[in-house]
């Protein structure tokens, strides 16, 4: 497996032992005129090139590296299936595909998907054989309809100012599973700090009544609790009592892990194996408390873009070292901006102790259109539900930048609904702009000269309301968390590229710049939360700390600087 791409299992919370990735080589197809249908490509011998799987046929490591627009694509493959593999069930999973999918085997139509950032499985079973079969997949992908979220993807045929190139089709792993009809379909862990538990709902498939659900966890190694629960409907509830309490901070991220089977009179039916981090996260008076207690959150914007694989990382260690280029500069999380960020990414958060703040790719749709409230609001719900276990994830951001214009029963039907499935964590449901109905009030500020910068929020502090100059952003003291700021432009050895105001002169002008903003909001007792905008370059864009390519842009006493100003005590932390 050592030469397929992104070879790692793709949903590391709920893991089983067998498996087969499907990453590597698949044949491909351009439709230009979205005629693949009419001229048989679902049953088709062939079709006329090749692509690497999980990147999109935009990056280079796709082998395609084609930039045009491509409404509609296909995706073809032989794929050899064993006989134990059909013994019951056979799962055909997609991590994601941008944006409407239909999957086909042996040219039987086996599901179709809607939504370009959510994974989804088709049970081919019944339509496969063992031997060789053929797997034909479609997607469609008309990024300039207004009608699909596309978060950066450029609608013009160039990339322009922070606006990226497009991904079209399969750009997260394709992957196999057997598994019983009766089966673990879905796992909910609340943590109960407070009492050292942690409640679990598993939802089960086809299993009879009188099934049995076992839970063992372990720390480190050793056993800290069980629970069991009998079967009497689709989902199954039980409480791991735990003999050790281990709280996961971005200090210590503590994990246990959970061994879950389901059981019939003696007879294992399904085994999966997962993990939870124990941890409070609550909100008030715009500062969120993490374990009860207060916590300023140092963010940096991170928008999940790798310049050979654009939405995809070329390696697992590639997601790995954007986490750790966020720690060293002093930072404890993210916030994952206009993408939803594959799961391996949130577990490695996990696992380091990094505070990470989930999104949704709004941008592209048409926000004033009532009727795209379906389609997004039935994708957020599958992120939602596909994200809400990790420890690390602290809240939630459906929207970005949204303006006057605004549908605001679509903002607010989101909000609310975000909430009646997740009443801890705190919900912004726009950032930046135009707010409806939130949980913390948050603003973008770009402004580059510090001075400005802190009396403008010496006067929220004051108890003033200060104009922000875009919709109706004129904010006072309820305002605490700048989800955006800074931006200072560097590429010192070219006048091209795009950022935020006029660069700096020099690298002492740039650390001089970075302390006086990031200062005035961690001196100021109205702010509960920063995010500096960038971790890195991405194409054009250049405000980042480090090159699109996370090369260091300075050396490492001025990243040490910039660490020290980041990890000063915060005025919200010493009240």
């Amino acid at each position: 497996m050592s030469d397929v791409p992104r070879p790692e299992y793709p949903r590391p919370q709920r893991r089983r032992e067998e498996w087969q990735t499907l990453n590597g080589e698949w044949q491909f197809e351009i439709d230009h005129g979205k005629s693949g249908r009419a001229r048989g490509l679902p049953s088709a011998d062939s079709l006329e090139g090749t692509i690497t799987v999980p990147f999109p046929p935009e990056s280079e490591r796709s082998g395609v590296e084609h930039r045009d627009f491509m409404d509609t694509v296909w995706y073809r493959r032989e794929v050899d299936i064993p006989q134990s593999y059909l013994d019951e069930d056979l799962l055909l999973h997609f991590g994601a595909a941008d944006y409407e999918t239909e999957v086909w085997v042996n040219g039987e139509s086996v599901g179709s998907h809607r939504g370009g950032y959510t994974p989804f499985s088709f049970n081919i079973a019944a339509a496969a054989s063992p031997g060789t079969n053929v797997v034909t997949v479609c997607v469609r992908d008309e990024v300039r309809t207004g009608e699909q979220p596309a978060g950066k993807q450029s609608q013009r045929y160039e990339s322009h100012g922070p606006i990226y190139t497009r991904i079209t089709g399969i750009w997260q792993p394709v992957w196999l599973e057997p598994v019983r009809e009766a089966r673990i379909e879905a796992l909910t862990v609340d943590p109960n700090l407070e009492d050292g538990r942690f409640h679990v709902e598993a939802e089960v498939t086809h299993a009879a009544r009188g099934a049995e659900l076992a839970i063992e966890t372990s720390f480190e190694g050793a056993p800290v609790g069980t629970a069991e629960a009998t079967v009497e409907s689709g989902a199954v509830r039980c409480v791991v009592e735990l003999d050790e309490t281990h709280p996961w901070t971005p200090e210590e991220p503590n994990l246990y892990d959970l061994d879950i089977t389901l059981s019939d009179e003696g007879e294992e039916l399904d085994a999966v194996e997962s993990y939870a981090g124990l941890r409070s996260v609550s909100f008030e008076d715009g500062v969120v408390y993490l374990n009860g207690e207060p916590r300023f959150q140092r963010l940096v914007l991170d928008q999940g873009y790798y310049p050979d694989g654009l939405y995809t990382a070329p390696s697992d260690a590639a997601l790995v070292r954007d986490i750790e280029l966020g720690k060293e500069c002093g930072f404890d999380g993210a916030r994952l901006h206009e993408k939803v960020f594959e799961p391996r990414f949130l577990y490695h958060a996990d696992r380091l102790g990094y505070l990470v703040w989930g999104e949704h790719a709004n941008w592209g749709m048409d926000h004033t259109d009532p009727g795209n409230l379906g389609p997004f609001l039935q994708e957020w719900l599958e992120i939602v539900d596909r994200d809400y276990n990790h420890p690390s994830l602290v809240g939630w951001t459906p929207f970005n930048e949204t303006v006057d214009e605004q549908d605001d029963d679509l903002l607010q039907t989101v909000y609310r609904a975000t909430k009646a499935i997740d009443s801890d964590r705190p919900v912004v449901d726009t950032s930046g702009y135009v707010h409806v109905e939130t949980d913390i009030l948050d603003a973008h500020d770009y402004e580059q000269d510090p001075e400005t910068f802190r009396e403008r929020y010496e006067a929220i502090d004051a108890g003033d309301t200060v104009d922000f100059g875009y919709g109706d952003g004129k904010y006072g003291p309820e305002l605490s968390y700048v989800s955006e700021y800074g931006g200072i432009r560097w590429e010192p050895d070219t006048d091209e590229g795009w950022g935020y105001g006029e660069g700096p002169e020099s690298v002492e002008e740039f650390v001089e710049r970075y302390r006086g903003l990031t200062e005035a909001l961690l001196d100021n007792e109205a702010i509960g939360l920063f995010c500096y905008t960038q971790l890195y370059d991405i194409e054009q864009e250049v405000n980042g700390l480090y090159t699109y390519h996370r090369e260091p842009k300075f050396d490492e006493e001025v990243i040490e600087e910039i660490r020290s100003i980041n990890q000063q005590s915060a005025a919200v932390e010493e009240d």
